[in-house]
Formats: structure tokens, sequence, C-alpha cells
């Protein structure tokens, strides 16, 4: 199964997507959900009334999302507080409200740090039951 991958941004007013990896798949909303459902929606008019279409879209295919730090951060801010991304990735709740602002960007190892903390708790959110 191939892979499209979707890069999520924040602007001043709006959220935008892109595809990195298959030309002419663009998205944009005032919300991280309208934003993803806008890709879906330009997928679905470019299957529908392009004549040729890429290759990936024509296979089985699955969606990731890749977001800046400001977009990840602001878009999970009423599921993670800066407090609990803290007490999974270990770095202060300071410096991740600065991540958060776009004050600061994080360092590809601070990047790496968060990602594998997020991935960690995934694993062990799928693996529990109630």
């Amino acid at each position: 199964m191939k892979t499209i991958r979707i890069v999520i941004e924040k602007s001043s007013d709006h959220y935008s997507a892109y595809a990195d990896n298959v030309e002419g798949i663009f998205g944009a909303g005032d919300t991280v959900a309208e934003c993803k459902q806008s890709v879906l929606d330009a997928i679905d008019l470019m299957k529908e009334y392009n004549e040729k279409i890429p290759q990936v879209l024509q296979e089985e295919y699955q969606l990731t999302y890749h977001f800046d730090s400001v977009s990840f951060l602001n878009y999970y801010k009423g599921i993670l507080s800066n407090s609990a991304l803290e007490r999974l990735t270990g770095i202060n709740q300071k410096q991740m409200q600065h991540y958060a602002s776009g004050l600061r960007k994080p360092r590809e190892a601070q990047r790496q740090k968060i990602t594998n903390a997020l991935h960690k708790l995934g694993e062990e959110l799928l693996a529990a039951e109630l």
C-alpha cells in the first residue's frame, strides 16, 4: 500500500495542506478537521474529473499527516496539555509553550522526542482495554 504524506501548516488565519509526494493535492480550512476534509474532497474531485490521475490514487493508498510543531501542539491543545506533554516527553511546559506559540522551533532531537513519546502513548492506548 502506498502512502500519501499530507503536510498541514497553520497560517495566521487558517490551516493549509498539501501532499508532498503527489502533485496537485491541496486543501485548506479554518480547523484541522476542515483542512483534512478539504484534502479528501480534492482527492475525490481529482479522481472524478481529471483524465490523468496519479498512479498512487489508482491503487490502494493511505494518508499520513505531517504537522509543523505549532499546528500540532495547537490542534491537540484541548487533549494534551503542556503539563501532560511534559510528563510524556520530559520537555518542560514553558519550552512546550514556546513551541506551540511559534516563538521557538524545536530542534530535530526535540521533535523526535515528542514524536516518540506520542507514538509510545498511542501504542499503550491501543493495548488498553476497559
